[in-house]
């Protein structure tokens, strides 16, 4: 990370919703860790639903980091006790069996919560040096040709009498929403899009796919696919995940959006399951057993174009089996 993004750093408050999750904790890690080195003397609000979850996570002796209840569905007011140079919004479902049983809150969650923040930011003014709302590739929906990669003004199709679709509906409008308020009310608010993103913190729960194949893995089991495994994407390593976001909040323009993805970690569902076999298994395989009602996202073809945010200097510095050998050698 270039010296300038940490000096800029130097004294700030932040505040971090959904700092639990995988991304929101890595980031809150991250901050703390500039501290550890440079004694950067950043502090960090965590935004979470679930404190104790929260203090479980975190180095209670870090005094720098506190934390704030707030549930992103309710509605209410997001008020946080101290005021921020920097506001980060993480909180959002992640689960692909909640967006199909439970679409009104995923709904809710993501454009309510998203606008009580932003409400926020608007009554802090000038005071918030920048917003990030943390937005998803899910947004781009269905695409079939990556004969190019997406730029950030492309768009593929989403059926919205589909459940399934609450989740990259809400993101879009969500989006429209930050670039709405950057636009009537000049809020400096940025949009990132992340590649799906994974590596340190990966939580033992986790039921997306890659953490599914690196318990696989770690145990050299075969890999068992539901769908034929067409469906291809980018990736990205959440230490490049959390720099990206920084260089965005410091150097992005307002009311932009920022594809966040490691390009070459361009790959299929099916391929990536060979890889993982080929690089970490002994005796594993790939079994393809079909099974409807599983809540995956439709075959799309994800494929980023990043020059966007290498523009501002940022780069990945992992690559797609770095990122199965964080998640791995941990379990």
């Amino acid at each position: 990370m270039d010296k300038d993004i940490i000096e800029k750093l130097r004294g700030s408050r932040w505040i971090v919703t959904g700092a639990t999750g995988l991304v929101g904790a890595c980031l809150v890690d991250f901050l703390s860790e500039l501290n550890r080195r440079y004694a950067t003397d950043i502090g960090v609000t965590c935004a979470v639903r679930n404190v104790a979850k929260a203090e479980a996570m975190f180095d209670k002796t870090d005094c720098k980091v506190d934390c704030y209840e707030y549930d992103f569905a309710s509605g209410g007011t997001f008020c946080p006790p101290q005021e921020a140079d920097y506001l980060v919004h993480l909180a959002s479902p992640t689960a692909s069996k909640d967006f199909i049983e439970k679409p009104v809150e995923t709904l809710n969650t993501s454009f309510l919560g998203t606008r009580q923040v932003l409400e926020y930011a608007k009554r802090a003014g000038k005071r918030l040096k920048g917003m990030l709302y943390v937005s998803s590739l899910e947004v781009y929906g269905t695409v079939w040709d990556d004969s190019e990669p997406l730029t950030e003004d492309c768009q593929g199709y989403l059926d919205p009498m589909q459940a399934r679709s609450s989740y990259p509906m809400a993101k879009r409008a969500a989006e429209c929403l930050c670039h709405a308020y950057n636009s009537e009310y000049g809020v400096r608010v940025m949009t990132a899009r992340l590649a799906q993103t994974f590596g340190k913190a990966v939580d033992e729960n986790d039921n997306r796919v890659f953490a599914q194949f690196a318990r696989c893995a770690a145990a050299d089991k075969d890999i068992v696919l539901f769908t034929e495994g067409e469906l291809r994407r980018c990736y990205c390593h959440t230490e490049d995940a959390v720099e990206a976001m920084l260089y965005i909040l410091l150097r992005g323009e307002g009311g932009m959006a920022y594809n966040v993805a490691n390009e070459d970690a361009y790959i299929s569902v099916r391929d990536m399951a060979e890889m993982v076999c080929r690089e970490f298994g002994k005796n594993m395989k790939v079994r393809i057993e079909p099974k409807e009602g599983m809540g995956y996202s439709p075959v799309t073809y994800l494929r980023l174009d990043t020059r966007r945010i290498r523009a501002l200097g940022w780069q990945p510095r992992h690559d797609l089996r770095q990122m199965f050998e964080s998640v791995i050698y941990k379990i």
